[in-house]
């Protein structure tokens, strides 16, 4: 009679505390990155009254008798379905479809959690603002110019500088592409302004000196009389300046000097490709099949001291004109109207980080106003050979534990991780008609411990009553 009163305990206990889970996953059905928990039970000890007999030739095996003594928990999980996304286009919310979680730094103490709200702290370190922990990754390092990740070093903070300043670079690189009329009439001796316009095709292109100052390059094409295949191409840099620049070209290693001639013959072969270009020394670049065909531009910059020998500060770029026999991203001659131009040049001013966006791979780019992007840093992300053994530990976050296996830390799309979503938060993986449903059988469950617990009392009453 005592093993149904307390089998009723245990039972009533029991559902309280699922009844507890069922209440914390209803209170979090709007949590962010929040993952429900599920209480599973299973049956307690057993007093044997009658142990089990084999069989014999008289007679038939004989079943144990066990009475039970109640039930337990065997398990409270955290279900770590995935969660719907939510847009809220902001920048700094991420949220991770798929496998993984988000790394977050309090202190020495590595947290893992799925609840992406972040946001930027006053020294531009990327933070969950409601607690202050610091989002780990990789920053990028600049190496030669370049910026590059290495995912294999030690998560750190990542820091994103707004307003910082990216300096200018000087124009290193010109490209030229597109068709010269090979149709083009050649300019008779003593041409009128009219003429010469109509028989030249003049191209310009904004380049910029170490300053990030603007100047205008100028290359002015012209078929040369008397031949079939070749064009005279007269470079100028800032051609309307007060002050004249002194642009030159050459191909030796040495910077084309002030004197030297700013005009290159270039040749094409019979069938329209790009051959060779040859400069005003008579030296030659090109005439090998796929060879690229370039030369050296130099040009004074203005508004700078000269040497201790009073020599002009020079600037120096090369033009690119193609490969021999190449036809696409080069200039070719063609009986088709002129299209040539300088298509691209890498140069570009002093700018300032005004924005950063964050793709799928977790890699933060920073965009200048200058017009260039920079690779900023990558968030990390982990994954855990179980990560139902994680422990909770608030602020919607998780730590190790003995059963959950170390982090496995890298960028996202390896070793199984999902893809980070900019601008998305997950939201809770609670359906509230399950755990409605789930209130229910427990509130059931625990009303029908509670008349066991009652029956079991009447009966001891009648016992009681016996003596009377």
């Amino acid at each position: 009679m005592m093993r149904s009163l307390y089998s009723g305990v245990s039972g009533l206990q029991n559902h309280q505390t699922r009844m507890d889970v069922v209440g914390n996953n209803i209170a979090n059905i709007n949590t962010t990155g929040f993952k429900k928990g599920r209480v599973q039970f299973q049956d307690l000890l057993y007093q044997q009254l009658k142990g089990a007999a084999r069989p014999t030739e008289e007679l038939g095996g004989v079943n144990p008798q066990e009475v039970g003594l109640g039930m337990s928990i065997a398990a409270i999980d955290t279900i770590h379905n995935q969660g719907s996304l939510q847009t809220t286009g902001v920048v700094t919310d991420l949220a991770i479809s798929g496998t993984g979680f988000f790394i977050l730094k309090e202190g020495q103490e590595f947290l893992y959690t799925r609840a992406g709200a972040f946001g930027v702290d006053t020294n531009g370190t990327l933070v969950n603002p409601a607690n202050g922990m610091k989002v780990q990754g990789w920053m990028a390092q600049d190496i030669d110019g370049t910026q590059i990740l290495d995912v294999s070093r030690t998560v750190e903070d990542l820091v994103i500088p707004v307003g910082a300043k990216d300096p200018a670079k000087a124009t290193t690189i010109v490209d030229f592409a597109c068709n010269l009329d090979k149709r083009m009439l050649e300019i008779p001796e003593n041409a009128t302004a009219l003429e010469v316009r109509q028989g030249t095709w003049s191209t310009t292109i904004k380049v910029y000196d170490s300053f990030g100052d603007e100047h205008s390059l100028q290359v002015a094409f012209t078929r040369i009389p008397g031949t079939a295949n070749s064009w005279n191409a007269a470079v100028a840099v800032d051609p309307e300046a007060e002050i004249p620049r002194n642009a030159a070209i050459g191909f030796g290693d040495a910077p084309p000097a002030a004197g030297d001639a700013a005009d290159f013959t270039i040749n094409f072969s019979n069938n329209g490709t790009l051959l060779s270009a040859v400069d005003g020394a008579g030296n030659m670049s090109g005439e090998v099949a796929g060879a690229r065909v370039v030369m050296n531009v130099a040009y004074d910059v203005p508004n700078t001291d000269p040497d201790a020998e009073g020599v002009q500060v020079r600037q120096e770029f090369a033009l690119n004109l193609g490969t021999v026999g190449g036809f696409i991203n080069s200039i070719t001659q063609f009986a088709e109207t002129s299209t040539s131009k300088a298509v691209s040049q890498d140069g570009y001013t002093m700018g300032y980080l005004t924005e950063f966006k964050i793709d799928q791979s977790g890699t933060i780019n920073g965009v200048y106003s200058n017009g260039t992007n920079r690779i900023i840093g990558q968030i990390a992300m982990a994954t855990f050979a179980n990560q139902n053994g994680l422990e909770k530990a608030g602020d919607s976050s998780f730590t190790v534990s003995t059963n959950s296996g170390m982090a496995n830390i890298g960028p996202a799309f390896t070793a199984d991780k999902g893809k980070i979503m900019s601008g998305t938060l997950e939201m809770s993986n609670v359906d509230m008609a399950e755990q409605f449903t789930d209130m229910i059988v427990t509130q059931r469950g625990f009303q029908a411990n509670s008349r066991t617990i009652q029956t079991a009392d009447q009966l001891l009453q009648e016992l009681l009553s016996l003596k009377r």
